[in-house]
C-alpha cells in the first residue's frame, strides 16, 4: 500500500503535479505516519492565518528527517511549531494499492513517486493533524524533537540555517514572511 495526504477531500485518482524537482510527480510513502506531515504547510497556513497576499506556488516547510532506525523524525525548529503547523488542521491520507514508479531517486526512506495518474483504493479523514502526529508519537512510529529538548547547538545550527535560507529566498516572499514571523532574529 502507499500513501498520499492531502487537505483536498473526494479525491478519486490522484494527478501528477509539477514538484520541487521541477517535474510532475505523485510523493507517496509506505508508512502511512510518514505522509502526517503533509497534511498542513507551515508557511501556507502562517500567510493565510495574517493576511499575506499571495498568489503564486507556496513554498513547502517540512522540518523532519529520519533516526538511523528508518523512523521519520519532526524536528521543530522554533516554539510550538507542532502546534502553529497542525493543530486543528484536518485532511486527508489517500491509499493506493500500487503506483507506476516514475524512476525519480526520492533520496527519502519508503517514499515512492509516480508520474501516473493514480487511482484512489481508500481514503481517511483526519479531523486534527497535530493530535494524529502525537498519536504516531505515542505508538513508536515517528518521533518529535520538540523545540525545548534540543541542545544549545543544535539551536545555534538552525539558527545559522535559517538566517541563509533568508537570504537565499528574496524571490519567494510568502517564505520570507513566514520565516520573519516565525524567527524574528533574521531581521
Amino acid at each position: 500500500m502507499y500513501f498520499h495526504a492531502s487537505p483536498t477531500m473526494g479525491i478519486k485518482i490522484l494527478e501528477p503535479r509539477i514538484s520541487n524537482h521541477g517535474v510532475p510527480l505523485i510523493y507517496f510513502s509506505t508508512k502511512r505516519e510518514n505522509v502526517l506531515v503533509y497534511l498542513s504547510n507551515a508557511v501556507e497556513k502562517y500567510c493565510r492565518e495574517t493576511g499575506f497576499e499571495f498568489s503564486g506556488k507556496w513554498t513547502k516547510w517540512g522540518s523532519y528527517g529520519f533516526n538511523k532506525d528508518g523512523t521519520q523524525r519532526i524536528e521543530e525548529y522554533y516554539p510550538n511549531a507542532l502546534i502553529d503547523t497542525y493543530q486543528g488542521v484536518s485532511g486527508y491520507i489517500y491509499a493506493v494499492e500500487a503506483i507506476t514508479d516514475s524512476g525519480f531517486q526520492l533520496q527519502i526512506p519508503d517514499a515512492a513517486a509516480s508520474g501516473e495518474p493514480t487511482p484512489i483504493k481508500y481514503s481517511e479523514f483526519i479531523p486534527d493533524a497535530y493530535e494524529a502526529i502525537l498519536a504516531a508519537e505515542r505508538e513508536g512510529l515517528i518521533s518529535i524533537l520538540r523545540y525545548e529538548d534540543m541542545s544549545r547547538s543544535q539551536i545555534e545550527w538552525i539558527e545559522r540555517t535559517i538566517r541563509e535560507e533568508y537570504a537565499n529566498v528574496i524571490d519567494k516572499p510568502e517564505y520570507r514572511h513566514f520565516i520573519e514571523g516565525k524567527f524574528p532574529f533574521v531581521k
